[in-house]
């Protein structure tokens, strides 16, 4: 398994529109793998594809504090969304910046694992928040396109005193 590079925003590639997975083999296996270890060494709890410049309809997540749940979900469409949440979202591709997004309380989600068979996740609460999420990477769409223009102009700005500060060392 490797880790492999995550891109940050305003990477043009993170408004690429996945491609369904057609073939599911070793090398797909392998892909899934590496995005799970990628996610851990991040600290992250979810990781789309599209954030790894793999611009297939794979997603990853783990909201286990143990790191023992891991849930990866290939071609993935959401079949039913009920009731509304506030959560304050982070992003690996946008990292230090958190925001509060509002998203459906619960969403049932078909997909295939990584042998092509077709599972349904029922998911209420920060899973569903973090299905949601990847999803979005998925179609091209980052949390902070949920947020006004003013608070998505100052959290942007916020982001690149980070990375001009980091840079400086």
């Amino acid at each position: 398994m490797s880790t492999l590079p995550i891109i940050e925003f305003p990477d043009p590639r993170l408004r690429t529109k996945a491609e369904p997975v057609r073939v599911f083999d070793a090398e797909l296996k392998q892909f899934v793998a590496d995005m799970f270890e990628t996610m851990y060494a991040a600290n992250g709890v979810g990781l789309a594809s599209t954030q790894v410049n793999v611009h297939k309809q794979v997603l990853v997540a783990d909201m286990s504090d143990e790191r023992n749940e891991p849930l990866a979900l290939i071609n993935p469409q959401i079949l039913e969304k009920d009731g509304a949440q506030v959560y304050q979202e982070g992003c690996l591709s946008f990292p230090g910046i958190y925001a509060d997004v509002t998203r459906a309380l619960r969403v049932k989600v078909k997909a295939q694992d990584v042998d092509g068979n077709e599972i349904v996740v029922d998911a209420e609460g920060p899973l569903a928040v973090c299905i949601q999420h990847e999803m979005d990477h998925l179609a091209g769409k980052v949390f902070v396109d949920y947020l006004s223009p003013l608070r998505r102009t100052m959290l942007l700005k916020r982001l690149d005193k980070q990375r001009k500060q980091a840079a400086n060392g």
